[in-house]
């Protein structure tokens, strides 16, 4: 098994940051991949980014890149989520979620086994 922290969220303003951070216990997220996904309210859950923890590869959603960067800690058992420029449209629960890494990245939030409880970023304008 394999629990998941989310932390990290809050309110901030646009064009401001926020690092969110994903800690794992129960084991290590050693051959996983582990993704960032996020629900604004009225809309269904979408993926953000990934990274497949032992070999460091990512995949962003458009709307993200070059704003956002997915980054692991090895010492620290924990993923992050680094997120630059943040808009309102950014405003959302985050979440992580973790699942078997095979060698492709999915975004599909059902084949996320593990998941965290959520972290809230509020992005004023």
């Amino acid at each position: 098994q394999v629990q998941l922290v989310e932390s990290g969220g809050g309110l901030v303003q646009a064009g401001g940051s926020l690092r969110l951070s994903c800690t794992a216990s129960g084991r290590t997220f050693s051959s996983l991949a582990v993704g960032w996904f996020r629900q604004a309210p009225g809309k269904e859950r979408e993926f953000v980014a990934v990274i497949a923890w032992s070999y460091g590869h990512t995949y962003y959603i458009d709307s993200v890149k070059g704003r956002f960067t997915i980054f692991r800690d090895n010492t620290e058992n924990t993923v992050y989520l680094q997120m630059n420029n943040l808009s309102p449209e950014d405003t959302a629960v985050y979440y992580c979620a973790a699942t078997y890494y095979r060698g492709r990245f999915n975004q599909a939030e059902a084949e996320y086994a593990y998941w965290g409880q959520g972290t809230q970023v509020t992005v004023s304008s």
